[in-house]
């Protein structure tokens, strides 16, 4: 620890204790070694604030909801459910393995649509085969680490991806508006720091809520009325006025995500401009194919989210919740890749040669 004076052009100091502050130690001179530091502490605070509501809140587990009562209705979900998740996984999987085989995708876009993908794939895995694995076995019980490891990581995926739509919408606005300085600006080492931004942000942003929803007392019982440990649903459970802590961490998260939700706006406003000036039928074609995808991902997956976690609690019930909850946690990572290989021909003419190879 050192001392400085609050007097550095050498003037002298009254009775030798005009000091009014401390230098600490300072971990690391480099940002990468300082951000790691930052991180690591925090996930110690963090993991502090979980085991004291381990103790505070004295439940083992949570019981999930229950899509039936009867035997038939829970195959057929269990049915329903293990579809869809092979669906997502064989989907997602294709473009995995189409953009790490093919090296003429090896470019920006496509590589931020493997990271999608990943992200896509992690978030379903993450609810769904719980669920479908509750299903089979006739219970509705999570453990209490369980919870909070499947919120942790659908926080964690989730916030990684919306950060990467955003990108992804950057991606693009250079692409179209500044095509001659497209190689220049979106770089592989660039490409890769924004990605590695992305992932950060979700895990950071994973962390916090994490840590804060389950460091709340909670007293009203552990049914949570929802296929997966959602935030909303624990903290009905939580005691009168003790939720208020997460709620100001939700609006800041909120204000954070309205930011990039304006940025893509502004962005696709550039984007559609520009098109729309392109003399040739043949380039405009091209622009929108490029871009309607990654729009239709943006609408999907903003408005079920927002939907979910906005909605006025006078529309809130058992059945919509449920309803929203697959809508905005299952179906986005399952249409994801059918909705960018539909208008993408180089994506389509390898997924082909993959299948070919399977």
């Amino acid at each position: 620890m050192e001392l400085r004076s609050p007097n550095p052009r050498g003037s002298k100091m009254s009775n030798g204790s005009s000091l009014n502050e401390f230098l600490l130690l300072a971990f690391a001179d480099t940002r990468e070694l300082q951000l790691l530091n930052f991180l690591l502490f925090l996930g110690i605070y963090l993991a502090a604030l979980l085991s004291n509501g381990l103790i505070i809140t004295a439940l083992n587990e949570f019981l999930l909801l229950a899509f039936a009562d009867t035997w038939e209705l829970q195959l057929l979900h269990f049915s329903l459910f293990l579809g869809i998740y092979l669906a997502a996984l064989l989907g997602n999987g294709l473009i995995i393995t189409a953009v790490a085989c093919d090296h003429r995708l090896h470019t920006p876009m496509y590589f931020f649509l493997l990271n999608l993908s990943l992200l896509d794939l992690g978030t379903i895995s993450t609810t769904v085969p719980k669920s479908v694995a509750n299903s089979l076995w006739n219970t509705r019980a999570i453990s209490y680490l369980g919870c909070a490891a499947q919120v942790f990581l659908f926080f964690f995926l989730l916030g990684g991806e919306y950060s990467l739509l955003t990108v992804m919408a950057y991606d693009r606005y250079v692409a179209i508006c500044k095509p001659l300085h497209y190689g220049t600006i979106m770089g592989s080492r660039a490409c890769v720091r924004m990605a590695a931004a992305a992932w950060a942000s979700g895990f950071l942003n994973a962390l916090l809520h994490t840590g804060n929803t389950f460091s709340i007392p909670l007293c009203k019982g552990n049914v949570v009325d929802q296929f997966f440990c959602e935030i909303p649903q624990i903290l009905k459970l939580s005691c009168a006025d003790s939720y208020l802590r997460e709620v100001g961490l939700s609006v800041v998260s909120l204000c954070l995500a309205f930011g990039c939700f304006i940025f893509i706006v502004l962005s696709y406003v550039q984007i559609f401009t520009a098109v729309l000036r392109m003399p040739s039928e043949q380039g405009r074609h091209k622009a929108f194919s490029m871009c309607l995808p990654h729009l239709a991902v943006v609408s999907l997956f903003i408005s079920t989210g927002l939907f979910a976690y906005l909605k006025p609690p006078s529309l809130s019930s058992p059945a919509l919740d449920l309803v929203v909850a697959v809508l905005y946690a299952v179906l986005p990572p399952t249409v994801n890749p059918l909705i960018y290989s539909m208008r993408n021909k180089e994506l389509k003419d390898t997924l082909r040669k993959t299948k070919g190879w399977i």
